[in-house]
Protein backbone atom coordinates (compact mmCIF):
# COMPACT_ATOMS: atom_id res chain seq x y z
CA UNK A 1 0.00 0.00 0.00
CA UNK A 2 1.03 3.59 -0.54
CA UNK A 3 0.94 5.07 2.95
CA UNK A 4 1.46 8.69 1.85
CA UNK A 5 -0.67 11.20 3.73
CA UNK A 6 -2.17 13.08 0.78
CA UNK A 7 -3.76 15.80 2.86
CA UNK A 8 -0.59 16.39 4.85
CA UNK A 9 2.03 16.34 2.18
CA UNK A 10 0.55 15.37 -1.03
CA UNK A 11 -27.98 -15.77 12.00
CA UNK A 12 -24.90 -15.38 13.90
CA UNK A 13 -24.35 -12.77 16.53
CA UNK A 14 -21.88 -10.66 14.63
CA UNK A 15 -21.19 -8.69 17.78
CA UNK A 16 -19.69 -11.67 19.60
CA UNK A 17 -15.92 -11.85 19.84
CA UNK A 18 -14.77 -14.60 17.53
CA UNK A 19 -11.95 -17.00 18.08
CA UNK A 20 -10.07 -17.96 14.88
CA UNK A 21 -12.08 -19.93 12.40
CA UNK A 22 -15.37 -18.54 13.67
CA UNK A 23 -15.34 -20.22 17.06
CA UNK A 24 -16.93 -17.92 19.63
CA UNK A 25 -14.48 -17.20 22.41
CA UNK A 26 -15.70 -18.25 25.84
CA UNK A 27 -16.58 -15.30 28.03
CA UNK A 28 -16.27 -12.79 25.20
CA UNK A 29 -17.95 -9.40 25.32
CA UNK A 30 -20.18 -8.06 22.56
CA UNK A 31 -18.53 -5.13 20.80
CA UNK A 32 -21.49 -2.88 21.57
CA UNK A 33 -20.85 -3.43 25.29
CA UNK A 34 -17.33 -2.02 25.06
CA UNK A 35 -16.60 1.39 26.61
CA UNK A 36 -16.70 4.59 24.56
CA UNK A 37 -13.89 4.44 22.01
CA UNK A 38 -12.05 7.10 20.04
CA UNK A 39 -10.14 6.02 16.93
CA UNK A 40 -7.31 8.39 16.03
CA UNK A 41 -6.40 7.69 12.41
CA UNK A 42 -3.02 9.14 11.50
CA UNK A 43 -2.71 9.37 7.72
CA UNK A 44 -6.49 9.56 7.44
CA UNK A 45 -6.39 10.95 3.89
CA UNK A 46 -3.62 8.70 2.60
CA UNK A 47 -4.06 5.90 0.09
CA UNK A 48 -4.15 3.08 2.65
CA UNK A 49 -6.83 4.78 4.73
CA UNK A 50 -8.84 5.63 1.64
CA UNK A 51 -8.75 2.12 0.15
CA UNK A 52 -8.82 -0.08 3.22
CA UNK A 53 -9.16 1.45 6.66
CA UNK A 54 -12.06 3.87 6.18
CA UNK A 55 -14.20 1.33 4.26
CA UNK A 56 -13.48 -1.19 7.03
CA UNK A 57 -14.68 1.25 9.72
CA UNK A 58 -17.85 1.92 7.76
CA UNK A 59 -18.54 -1.80 7.35
CA UNK A 60 -18.05 -2.31 11.08
CA UNK A 61 -20.64 0.40 11.66
CA UNK A 62 -23.01 -1.19 9.14
CA UNK A 63 -22.73 -4.55 10.88
CA UNK A 64 -23.24 -3.09 14.35
CA UNK A 65 -19.73 -4.15 15.36
CA UNK A 66 -18.57 -0.85 16.89
CA UNK A 67 -19.06 0.29 20.48
CA UNK A 68 -22.31 2.15 21.10
CA UNK A 69 -20.32 5.35 21.59
CA UNK A 70 -17.42 5.98 19.25
CA UNK A 71 -15.69 8.75 17.33
CA UNK A 72 -13.18 8.65 14.48
CA UNK A 73 -10.63 11.48 14.44
CA UNK A 74 -8.54 11.94 11.33
CA UNK A 75 -5.11 13.45 12.04
CA UNK A 76 -2.98 15.27 9.47
CA UNK A 77 -0.72 18.25 8.93
CA UNK A 78 -3.10 20.70 7.30
CA UNK A 79 -5.88 22.25 9.33
CA UNK A 80 -9.02 21.07 7.55
CA UNK A 81 -12.64 21.69 8.65
CA UNK A 82 -14.60 18.66 9.82
CA UNK A 83 -17.03 19.00 6.94
CA UNK A 84 -14.20 18.84 4.39
CA UNK A 85 -12.89 15.68 6.05
CA UNK A 86 -16.38 14.19 5.98
CA UNK A 87 -16.54 14.94 2.25
CA UNK A 88 -13.20 13.19 1.78
CA UNK A 89 -14.44 10.12 3.66
CA UNK A 90 -17.65 10.13 1.61
CA UNK A 91 -15.58 10.14 -1.59
CA UNK A 92 -13.46 7.26 -0.29
CA UNK A 93 -16.53 5.20 0.60
CA UNK A 94 -18.05 5.94 -2.79
CA UNK A 95 -14.93 4.78 -4.65
CA UNK A 96 -13.84 1.89 -2.43
CA UNK A 97 -16.87 1.21 -0.23
CA UNK A 98 -20.62 0.68 -0.62
CA UNK A 99 -21.81 4.28 -1.08
CA UNK A 100 -23.39 4.83 -4.44
CA UNK A 101 -23.71 1.14 -5.29
CA UNK A 102 -26.87 0.33 -7.20
CA UNK A 103 -29.54 -1.13 -4.95
CA UNK A 104 -27.55 -0.39 -1.81
CA UNK A 105 -29.48 1.94 0.49
CA UNK A 106 -26.67 3.37 2.62
CA UNK A 107 -27.55 7.05 2.82
CA UNK A 108 -29.12 6.79 6.26
CA UNK A 109 -26.14 4.79 7.50
CA UNK A 110 -23.77 7.41 6.12
CA UNK A 111 -25.63 10.25 7.83
CA UNK A 112 -25.29 8.52 11.20
CA UNK A 113 -21.65 7.56 10.52
CA UNK A 114 -20.61 11.04 9.40
CA UNK A 115 -21.82 12.68 12.63
CA UNK A 116 -19.00 10.91 14.48
CA UNK A 117 -16.15 12.07 12.23
CA UNK A 118 -13.71 14.80 13.31
CA UNK A 119 -10.42 16.12 11.98
CA UNK A 120 -7.40 17.37 13.91
CA UNK A 121 -4.84 19.21 11.79
CA UNK A 122 -1.62 21.01 12.55
CA UNK A 123 0.65 17.95 12.64
CA UNK A 124 1.62 15.87 15.62
CA UNK A 125 4.92 15.04 17.31
CA UNK A 126 6.43 15.26 20.81
CA UNK A 127 6.88 19.05 20.65
CA UNK A 128 3.68 19.90 18.80
CA UNK A 129 0.32 18.19 19.36
CA UNK A 130 -1.38 20.30 16.69
CA UNK A 131 -5.13 20.40 17.31
CA UNK A 132 -5.39 16.77 18.39
CA UNK A 133 -5.50 17.38 22.15
CA UNK A 134 -8.16 20.06 21.72
CA UNK A 135 -10.31 17.79 19.56
CA UNK A 136 -9.95 14.88 21.98
CA UNK A 137 -10.84 17.15 24.89
CA UNK A 138 -14.01 18.25 23.16
CA UNK A 139 -14.95 14.62 22.47
CA UNK A 140 -14.42 13.71 26.14
CA UNK A 141 -16.85 16.49 27.05
CA UNK A 142 -19.37 15.15 24.51
CA UNK A 143 -19.09 11.62 25.85
CA UNK A 144 -18.86 12.73 29.49
CA UNK A 145 -16.38 9.88 29.97
CA UNK A 146 -12.73 8.96 29.54
CA UNK A 147 -12.74 6.87 26.35
CA UNK A 148 -10.60 3.97 25.21
CA UNK A 149 -8.12 5.26 22.59
CA UNK A 150 -7.15 3.29 19.50
CA UNK A 151 -4.36 5.00 17.57
CA UNK A 152 -4.02 3.71 14.00
CA UNK A 153 -0.77 4.62 12.18
CA UNK A 154 -1.68 4.41 8.48
CA UNK A 155 1.40 6.47 7.63
CA UNK A 156 4.89 5.97 6.14
CA UNK A 157 7.12 3.89 8.44
CA UNK A 158 9.52 6.83 8.70
CA UNK A 159 6.92 8.61 10.86
CA UNK A 160 6.40 5.78 13.37
CA UNK A 161 9.11 7.10 15.69
CA UNK A 162 7.96 10.75 15.97
CA UNK A 163 4.31 9.72 16.28
CA UNK A 164 5.08 7.15 18.99
CA UNK A 165 7.16 9.70 20.88
CA UNK A 166 4.33 12.20 20.51
CA UNK A 167 1.75 9.80 21.94
CA UNK A 168 3.90 9.39 25.04
CA UNK A 169 4.78 13.08 25.39
CA UNK A 170 1.13 14.16 25.27
CA UNK A 171 -0.26 11.51 27.62
CA UNK A 172 -2.09 9.43 25.01
CA UNK A 173 -0.61 5.99 25.72
CA UNK A 174 -2.14 4.94 29.06
CA UNK A 175 -4.53 2.06 28.34
CA UNK A 176 -4.47 2.82 24.61
CA UNK A 177 -4.07 0.35 21.75
CA UNK A 178 -1.76 1.29 18.88
CA UNK A 179 -1.93 -0.26 15.41
CA UNK A 180 1.24 -0.24 13.28
CA UNK A 181 1.08 -1.03 9.58
CA UNK A 182 3.80 -2.93 7.75
CA UNK A 183 6.65 -2.69 7.14
CA UNK A 184 7.42 -2.64 10.86
CA UNK A 185 11.10 -1.96 10.24
CA UNK A 186 12.97 -2.38 6.96
CA UNK A 187 15.87 -4.49 8.28
CA UNK A 188 16.67 -6.46 11.43
CA UNK A 189 18.50 -3.40 12.77
CA UNK A 190 15.72 -0.91 12.05
CA UNK A 191 13.17 -3.37 13.45
CA UNK A 192 15.09 -3.61 16.73
CA UNK A 193 15.48 0.17 17.00
CA UNK A 194 11.78 0.78 16.35
CA UNK A 195 10.65 -2.00 18.64
CA UNK A 196 12.86 -0.87 21.52
CA UNK A 197 11.26 2.57 21.30
CA UNK A 198 7.72 1.21 21.01
CA UNK A 199 8.14 -1.14 23.97
CA UNK A 200 9.67 1.64 26.07
CA UNK A 201 6.42 3.57 25.60
CA UNK A 202 3.82 0.79 25.40
CA UNK A 203 3.28 -2.66 26.87
CA UNK A 204 3.38 -5.49 24.34
CA UNK A 205 -0.34 -6.18 24.77
CA UNK A 206 -1.07 -2.60 23.65
CA UNK A 207 0.75 -3.05 20.32
CA UNK A 208 -1.03 -4.47 17.25
CA UNK A 209 1.32 -5.02 14.29
CA UNK A 210 -1.20 -5.57 11.53
CA UNK A 211 -0.77 -8.07 8.69
CA UNK A 212 -3.89 -8.29 6.57
CA UNK A 213 -2.96 -11.76 5.26
CA UNK A 214 -3.58 -13.13 8.76
CA UNK A 215 -7.00 -11.49 8.71
CA UNK A 216 -8.12 -13.30 5.56
CA UNK A 217 -10.95 -15.75 5.99
CA UNK A 218 -8.97 -18.34 4.03
CA UNK A 219 -5.94 -18.05 6.31
CA UNK A 220 -8.12 -18.47 9.38
CA UNK A 221 -9.81 -21.46 7.76
CA UNK A 222 -6.44 -23.24 7.87
CA UNK A 223 -6.99 -23.72 11.61
CA UNK A 224 -10.37 -25.37 11.37
CA UNK A 225 -9.54 -27.34 8.22
CA UNK A 226 -6.60 -28.91 10.00
CA UNK A 227 -7.70 -29.21 13.62
CA UNK A 228 -11.39 -30.07 13.23
CA UNK A 229 -11.12 -32.63 10.43
CA UNK A 230 -9.38 -35.95 11.02
CA UNK A 231 -8.87 -36.33 7.26
CA UNK A 232 -6.49 -33.37 7.19
CA UNK A 233 -5.15 -33.55 10.74
CA UNK A 234 -3.56 -36.94 10.09
CA UNK A 235 -1.82 -35.99 6.84
CA UNK A 236 -0.37 -32.66 8.07
CA UNK A 237 3.30 -33.72 8.24
CA UNK A 238 6.31 -34.75 6.17
CA UNK A 239 5.14 -38.35 6.28
CA UNK A 240 2.30 -37.49 3.90
CA UNK A 241 3.22 -34.08 2.40
CA UNK A 242 6.15 -33.81 0.00
CA UNK A 243 6.05 -30.03 -0.44
CA UNK A 244 4.07 -26.92 0.44
CA UNK A 245 3.49 -23.99 -1.93
CA UNK A 246 2.44 -20.51 -0.87
CA UNK A 247 1.88 -18.71 -4.15
CA UNK A 248 0.74 -15.07 -4.40
CA UNK A 249 1.27 -13.88 -8.00
CA UNK A 250 -0.21 -10.52 -9.00
CA UNK A 251 -1.05 -9.27 -12.47
CA UNK A 252 -1.12 -5.67 -11.17
CA UNK A 253 1.44 -3.01 -12.02
CA UNK A 254 3.07 -0.65 -9.48
CA UNK A 255 2.68 2.53 -11.51
CA UNK A 256 0.51 4.30 -8.91
CA UNK A 257 3.05 3.68 -6.15
CA UNK A 258 6.31 3.17 -8.03
CA UNK A 259 8.38 5.55 -5.88
CA UNK A 260 7.33 3.78 -2.68
CA UNK A 261 7.78 0.35 -4.26
CA UNK A 262 11.24 1.12 -5.64
CA UNK A 263 12.45 1.75 -2.09
CA UNK A 264 10.97 -1.55 -0.91
CA UNK A 265 10.74 -4.34 -3.47
CA UNK A 266 8.82 -7.61 -3.53
CA UNK A 267 10.90 -9.54 -0.98
CA UNK A 268 10.73 -6.89 1.74
CA UNK A 269 7.11 -6.01 0.95
CA UNK A 270 5.82 -9.59 1.03
CA UNK A 271 8.15 -12.27 2.39
CA UNK A 272 9.13 -11.20 5.90
CA UNK A 273 5.53 -10.31 6.69
CA UNK A 274 2.81 -12.00 4.65
CA UNK A 275 4.42 -15.15 3.28
CA UNK A 276 6.40 -16.04 6.40
CA UNK A 277 3.29 -15.56 8.54
CA UNK A 278 1.18 -17.81 6.31
CA UNK A 279 3.99 -20.40 6.29
CA UNK A 280 3.93 -20.33 10.09
CA UNK A 281 0.16 -20.87 10.05
CA UNK A 282 0.71 -24.02 7.99
CA UNK A 283 3.76 -25.31 9.86
CA UNK A 284 2.85 -24.65 13.50
CA UNK A 285 2.30 -27.44 16.01
CA UNK A 286 -1.27 -27.90 17.28
CA UNK A 287 -1.94 -25.32 20.00
CA UNK A 288 -3.48 -26.42 23.29
CA UNK A 289 -6.62 -24.44 22.40
CA UNK A 290 -7.70 -21.96 19.74
CA UNK A 291 -7.69 -19.10 22.22
CA UNK A 292 -5.67 -16.04 21.13
CA UNK A 293 -2.76 -16.71 23.51
CA UNK A 294 -2.29 -20.36 22.56
CA UNK A 295 -2.73 -19.79 18.84
CA UNK A 296 -0.31 -16.89 18.74
CA UNK A 297 2.27 -18.85 20.77
CA UNK A 298 2.05 -21.85 18.42
CA UNK A 299 2.50 -19.74 15.30
CA UNK A 300 5.43 -17.82 16.70
CA UNK A 301 7.15 -20.89 18.13
CA UNK A 302 7.56 -22.36 14.66
CA UNK A 303 8.97 -19.07 13.30
CA UNK A 304 12.06 -19.79 15.42
CA UNK A 305 12.50 -23.01 13.41
CA UNK A 306 12.65 -21.28 10.02
CA UNK A 307 16.12 -21.91 8.63
CA UNK A 308 17.69 -18.60 7.48
CA UNK A 309 17.24 -18.20 3.72
CA UNK A 310 20.20 -19.16 1.55
CA UNK A 311 20.36 -16.36 -1.07
CA UNK A 312 22.48 -18.47 -3.44
CA UNK A 313 20.65 -21.80 -3.48
CA UNK A 314 17.14 -20.99 -2.30
CA UNK A 315 16.15 -17.52 -3.60
CA UNK A 316 15.50 -16.10 -7.08
CA UNK A 317 14.74 -12.41 -7.58
CA UNK A 318 13.27 -10.84 -10.71
CA UNK A 319 12.26 -7.51 -12.22
CA UNK A 320 9.65 -7.20 -14.96
CA UNK A 321 10.80 -5.65 -18.23
CA UNK A 322 9.69 -2.02 -18.44
CA UNK A 323 9.79 -1.44 -14.69
CA UNK A 324 12.62 1.10 -15.03
CA UNK A 325 10.49 3.14 -17.44
CA UNK A 326 7.95 3.96 -14.73
CA UNK A 327 7.88 7.46 -13.24
CA UNK A 328 9.65 7.47 -9.91
CA UNK A 329 11.93 4.53 -10.75
CA UNK A 330 15.64 5.04 -11.32
CA UNK A 331 17.03 4.12 -14.74
CA UNK A 332 19.48 1.70 -13.14
CA UNK A 333 17.13 0.31 -10.46
CA UNK A 334 17.80 -3.24 -9.33
CA UNK A 335 14.69 -3.40 -7.15
CA UNK A 336 13.04 -6.82 -7.24
CA UNK A 337 9.42 -7.01 -8.38
CA UNK A 338 9.44 -10.82 -8.07
CA UNK A 339 10.75 -13.23 -5.47
CA UNK A 340 10.68 -17.01 -5.22
CA UNK A 341 12.19 -18.72 -2.19
CA UNK A 342 12.60 -22.22 -0.85
CA UNK A 343 12.11 -22.18 2.92
CA UNK A 344 13.07 -25.04 5.23
CA UNK A 345 11.28 -25.57 8.55
CA UNK A 346 13.55 -27.48 10.92
CA UNK A 347 10.99 -29.29 13.08
CA UNK A 348 10.31 -33.01 13.38
CA UNK A 349 7.00 -32.48 11.59
CA UNK A 350 8.41 -30.69 8.52
CA UNK A 351 12.16 -31.41 8.32
CA UNK A 352 13.14 -32.00 4.69
CA UNK A 353 9.88 -30.66 3.21
CA UNK A 354 10.42 -27.56 1.02
CA UNK A 355 8.06 -24.63 1.54
CA UNK A 356 8.01 -22.84 -1.82
CA UNK A 357 7.11 -19.15 -1.62
CA UNK A 358 6.45 -17.02 -4.71
CA UNK A 359 5.07 -13.56 -5.38
CA UNK A 360 5.55 -10.83 -7.96
CA UNK A 361 4.05 -8.01 -9.99
CA UNK A 362 2.92 -8.11 -13.64
CA UNK A 363 2.61 -11.88 -13.63
CA UNK A 364 0.30 -14.05 -15.71
CA UNK A 365 -2.60 -13.91 -13.26
CA UNK A 366 -3.44 -13.05 -9.68
CA UNK A 367 -3.96 -15.72 -7.04
CA UNK A 368 -3.41 -16.38 -3.34
CA UNK A 369 -3.04 -20.11 -2.71
CA UNK A 370 -1.65 -22.49 -0.12
CA UNK A 371 -1.14 -25.94 -1.60
CA UNK A 372 -0.01 -29.17 0.05
CA UNK A 373 1.34 -31.73 -2.42
CA UNK A 374 0.61 -35.21 -1.05
CA UNK A 375 2.86 -38.22 -1.49
CA UNK A 376 1.76 -41.25 -3.50
CA UNK A 377 0.58 -43.93 -1.04
CA UNK A 378 2.58 -47.12 -0.77
CA UNK A 379 0.79 -49.97 -2.51
CA UNK A 380 -0.22 -51.17 -5.94
CA UNK A 381 -0.45 -47.67 -7.52
CA UNK A 382 3.14 -46.62 -8.21
CA UNK A 383 2.43 -43.63 -10.44
CA UNK A 384 -0.30 -41.02 -10.56
CA UNK A 385 -1.08 -38.35 -13.15
CA UNK A 386 0.88 -35.11 -12.75
CA UNK A 387 -0.40 -32.81 -9.95
CA UNK A 388 -2.96 -35.46 -9.15
CA UNK A 389 -3.00 -35.36 -5.35
CA UNK A 390 -3.01 -31.82 -3.95
CA UNK A 391 -4.99 -30.05 -1.23
CA UNK A 392 -5.24 -26.29 -1.89
CA UNK A 393 -6.81 -23.42 -0.04
CA UNK A 394 -7.45 -20.15 -1.83
CA UNK A 395 -6.92 -17.15 0.44
CA UNK A 396 -8.76 -14.76 -1.88
CA UNK A 397 -12.12 -13.41 -0.82
CA UNK A 398 -13.90 -15.74 1.59
CA UNK A 399 -11.59 -18.60 0.69
CA UNK A 400 -12.13 -21.84 -1.19
CA UNK A 401 -10.97 -25.41 -0.57
CA UNK A 402 -9.87 -27.43 -3.60
CA UNK A 403 -8.82 -31.07 -3.67
CA UNK A 404 -7.14 -32.67 -6.66
CA UNK A 405 -7.74 -36.40 -6.41
CA UNK A 406 -7.07 -39.50 -8.47
CA UNK A 407 -10.09 -41.47 -9.62
CA UNK A 408 -10.85 -44.23 -12.03
CA UNK A 409 -11.63 -42.90 -15.47
CA UNK A 410 -15.20 -43.96 -16.26
CA UNK A 411 -15.24 -46.79 -18.76
CA UNK A 412 -14.36 -50.45 -19.16
CA UNK A 413 -10.64 -50.11 -18.42
CA UNK A 414 -8.74 -49.41 -15.21
CA UNK A 415 -7.27 -46.07 -16.17
CA UNK A 416 -6.40 -43.36 -13.65
CA UNK A 417 -7.66 -39.81 -14.11
CA UNK A 418 -7.29 -36.58 -12.12
CA UNK A 419 -10.44 -34.96 -10.73
CA UNK A 420 -11.04 -31.79 -8.77
CA UNK A 421 -13.65 -30.88 -6.19
CA UNK A 422 -14.13 -27.34 -4.90
CA UNK A 423 -15.88 -25.92 -1.84
CA UNK A 424 -16.43 -22.17 -1.98
CA UNK A 425 -16.40 -21.21 1.68
CA UNK A 426 -18.70 -18.22 1.19
CA UNK A 427 -21.42 -20.76 0.47
CA UNK A 428 -21.17 -22.24 3.99
CA UNK A 429 -24.66 -21.79 5.48
CA UNK A 430 -25.01 -18.98 8.02
CA UNK A 431 -21.63 -17.48 7.22
CA UNK A 432 -20.93 -13.76 7.53
CA UNK A 433 -17.46 -13.42 5.98
CA UNK A 434 -15.45 -10.36 6.93
CA UNK A 435 -12.87 -8.58 4.77
CA UNK A 436 -9.39 -8.73 6.38
CA UNK A 437 -9.27 -5.15 7.65
CA UNK A 438 -12.78 -5.42 9.09
CA UNK A 439 -11.82 -8.60 10.93
CA UNK A 440 -8.53 -7.22 12.26
CA UNK A 441 -9.89 -3.85 13.40
CA UNK A 442 -12.67 -5.70 15.20
CA UNK A 443 -10.01 -7.82 16.93
CA UNK A 444 -8.20 -4.65 18.01
CA UNK A 445 -11.44 -3.42 19.57
CA UNK A 446 -11.95 -6.62 21.53
CA UNK A 447 -8.26 -7.05 22.39
CA UNK A 448 -7.97 -10.34 20.49
CA UNK A 449 -4.28 -10.66 19.51
CA UNK A 450 -4.42 -14.12 17.90
CA UNK A 451 -3.95 -12.72 14.38
CA UNK A 452 -1.21 -10.22 15.31
CA UNK A 453 2.51 -10.90 15.56
CA UNK A 454 4.41 -10.12 18.74
CA UNK A 455 7.82 -8.49 19.01
CA UNK A 456 9.46 -11.89 19.54
CA UNK A 457 7.67 -13.38 16.56
CA UNK A 458 8.76 -10.62 14.20
CA UNK A 459 12.33 -10.84 15.50
CA UNK A 460 12.37 -14.52 14.52
CA UNK A 461 11.00 -13.72 11.05
CA UNK A 462 13.67 -11.04 10.53
CA UNK A 463 16.38 -13.51 11.56
CA UNK A 464 15.28 -15.93 8.82
CA UNK A 465 15.07 -13.11 6.26
CA UNK A 466 18.35 -11.35 7.13
CA UNK A 467 20.73 -13.27 4.81
CA UNK A 468 18.72 -12.15 1.79
CA UNK A 469 19.32 -8.50 2.68
CA UNK A 470 22.95 -9.08 3.59
CA UNK A 471 23.82 -10.94 0.36
CA UNK A 472 21.14 -10.14 -2.23
CA UNK A 473 21.41 -12.30 -5.35
CA UNK A 474 21.26 -11.15 -8.94
CA UNK A 475 17.92 -9.79 -10.16
CA UNK A 476 16.77 -11.53 -13.36
CA UNK A 477 14.48 -9.89 -15.95
CA UNK A 478 11.11 -11.39 -16.85
CA UNK A 479 8.41 -10.54 -19.35
CA UNK A 480 5.19 -8.92 -18.10
CA UNK A 481 2.37 -11.44 -18.20
CA UNK A 482 4.69 -14.37 -17.55
CA UNK A 483 5.28 -16.48 -14.44
CA UNK A 484 8.52 -14.71 -13.59
CA UNK A 485 12.12 -15.47 -14.54
CA UNK A 486 12.80 -19.00 -15.77
CA UNK A 487 15.52 -19.35 -13.12
CA UNK A 488 12.79 -19.71 -10.47
CA UNK A 489 11.65 -22.99 -12.00
CA UNK A 490 14.69 -24.77 -10.56
CA UNK A 491 13.41 -24.16 -7.02
CA UNK A 492 10.29 -26.21 -7.79
CA UNK A 493 11.97 -29.19 -9.47
CA UNK A 494 11.11 -31.92 -10.25
CA UNK A 495 7.35 -31.23 -10.29
CA UNK A 496 7.28 -27.53 -11.21
CA UNK A 497 5.06 -24.85 -9.73
CA UNK A 498 1.41 -25.79 -9.44
CA UNK A 499 0.21 -22.50 -10.99
CA UNK A 500 1.49 -21.87 -14.49
CA UNK A 501 1.47 -25.48 -15.67
CA UNK A 502 -1.57 -25.28 -17.97
CA UNK A 503 -2.93 -22.98 -20.66
CA UNK A 504 -5.75 -22.04 -18.28
CA UNK A 505 -3.11 -20.64 -15.91
CA UNK A 506 -1.58 -18.52 -18.66
CA UNK A 507 1.46 -20.77 -19.03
Amino acid sequence: MNHQDDLGDSGQDVNAQQAPGGLTAAGSTATTQLPPTVFVLFGATGDLARRMVLPAFFELAQRGMLPEEWRLVGAGRRDVPDDDFRAHVHDALTEFGPLGEAGNDTEGQWQEFSKRLRFAGGGFDRTNPGRLLDVLGAIRDELDADPQYVHYLAVPPSTYVPLTEGLQAHGLTAGARVVYEKPYGTSPESFRELDELVLSVLDEDQVFRIDHFLGKEGTQDLHVLRFANELFHRIWSREHVKRVEIDVPEDLDVADRAEFYDATGAALDMVVTHLFQVAAEVAMEPPATLTPTDLQAARESVLACFRPLDPVRDVVLGQFEGYRDLDGVADDSVTDTFVAARLWVDTDRWRGVPFLLRTGKRMARSAQRVSLWLRTPEGPVDAVPEHGNVVSLSLSGSGALEMDLITKEPGPGLSLAPARTTLDLKQVPGGTPLPPYVSLIHDVLTGDRSLFTTSDGLAKAWAAFAPLQERPPRVFPYKPGSWGPAEANALAEPDGWLLGQTAADGA
